[in-house]
């Protein structure tokens, strides 16, 4: 059967694949072992219940209702709390039966918030509130608050706002610096306001993902968990007496991967102004960009991107050496790159030594790896499958329709994942 249209129905992709060889799949197609994304799992739930945490999961990584079962719920563990970057993401998550079946109980929208969305959040939390769940949302700056009153004004039985309040960690992301006279006058204006409560403050040091070792991203977490703290500890001097402790967010793959570490732990432990939440999104699928900060092995990555080599070009090299060309560009692998260089590494054995390091929009151009010498590489032939591992698994799955998921060292599909797409 030829799958022309872009979103077949899972039911329709099981059907057609699962018991094929991923050596047969159209190309290019982005294969999950389905194993290693639940051990990886397994593992955050470990550091963070080690770390004596909280924890929520981000799940704009895979989108799926397949892996947020895996991330929440795992032979080490059981959380309730998640992470969405769309709206999108939050209504599937309902629609899939996650929040009837008390698998999800708390959804935070990671963004602050866009005031044109506030009826849409304000429906979103009245359909979770009727299965006990609760939606939190991102605060960082008074326009956003007055559009909220603004929206309570002129509603039907509002319901209360529960909200973090975004902490800027340096690094200008989004969300306001604890010292500032905005994150106070801040805080003002949201205590003047019955309709919002504080549930805590939140940041994401995006950064760390260029952390080599241990110790660089345990500092990264260290500064985390002081914002935060230091947030908190001003919010406790300016106002009001919260009604539970305030919870103190913080994380990212990195970070929450530094966690369990004795030095960490030793660094963390002052007295805190509130709960600590670890949260993490990128942990069970993996990429070249984690791999590079020695945290992880390449063992852990559970994703890759199958493609084949349409072309053969030998000595075009800019050294002499043999290039190729294979059909995964920048719509299969996305254009971000890392410290590692390049877009992404052939990880097959029929590959060995080479390495996405050009892309166009359809078509990426392999060449020597610069850690391989031109005896060590692998010759191509047209017509080969390979298996490339990019640079950012976030990005390269928003590129798929559907995953394919073996298991094991097996290579036949055994389901097939319909990640949520749109906003």
């Amino acid at each position: 059967m030829a799958l022309l249209q872009p979103y077949p129905s899972r039911t329709i992709l099981c059907n057609e694949f699962v018991g094929k060889d991923i050596d047969s799949l159209r190309t290019p197609a982005l294969v999950i072992n389905r194993d290693v994304f639940a051990k990886n799992c397994e593992k955050m739930h470990a550091s963070v219940k080690e770390w004596g945490a909280k924890f929520r999961a981000h799940v704009k990584t895979h989108k799926t209702a397949e892996g947020v079962r895996l991330q929440l719920v795992s032979r080490v563990d059981k959380t309730h709390s998640v992470v969405v970057s769309t709206l999108m993401e939050a209504w599937q998550i309902l629609q899939a039966g996650l929040v009837a079946d008390g698998t999800v109980k708390d959804i935070l929208y990671g963004l602050p918030i866009n005031v044109h969305k506030i009826p849409e959040l304000s429906k979103l939390s009245e359909e979770l509130a009727t299965q006990g769940a609760k939606l939190r949302i991102f605060l960082d700056h008074p326009g956003q608050i007055e559009a909220i009153v603004e929206y309570v004004r002129g509603a039907d039985n509002p319901r209360p706002w529960s909200a973090f309040v975004k902490v800027d960690v340096g690094e200008k992301r989004a969300g306001q610096t604890v010292e500032s006279e905005e994150f106070k006058s801040l805080l003002q204006k949201i205590w003047s306001t019955p309709s919002i409560t504080i549930f805590g403050f939140y940041c994401h040091a995006g950064g760390s993902y260029s952390s080599t070792s241990l110790p660089q991203a345990s500092s990264f977490l260290s500064q985390e968990v002081q914002a935060v703290n230091r947030a908190a500890e001003i919010a406790l001097s300016l106002g009001p007496q919260p009604a539970a402790p305030y919870i103190l967010s913080v994380g990212s793959t990195p970070t929450a991967h530094a966690a369990s570490s004795p030095e960490t732990r030793a660094k963390l432990a002052a007295a805190l102004h509130g709960e600590l939440e670890l949260h993490a999104g990128n942990y069970p699928m993996l990429d070249l960009q984690q791999l590079h900060t020695s945290l992880i092995d390449a063992e852990s990555i559970s994703q890759k991107v199958i493609a084949t080599v349409i072309s053969y070009y030998p000595g075009r090299g800019a050294d002499g050496s043999d290039e190729a060309l294979c059909d995964a560009g920048a719509l299969a692998m996305s254009k971000d790159t890392g410290p590692s260089g390049g877009y992404g590494d052939v990880v097959s054995a029929n590959g060995r030594g080479w390495q996405l390091g050009r892309i166009s929009q359809e078509h990426g151009i392999l060449v020597r790896h610069p850690h391989f010498g031109s005896e060590e590489q692998k010759k191509l032939q047209v017509g080969d499958i390979i298996e490339i591992v990019g640079q950012h698994a976030c990005l390269t799955a928003a590129s798929f329709p559907w995953f394919y998921v073996v298991e094991g060292k097996g290579r036949q599909v055994v389901d097939v994942w319909v990640p949520w797409k749109g906003w």
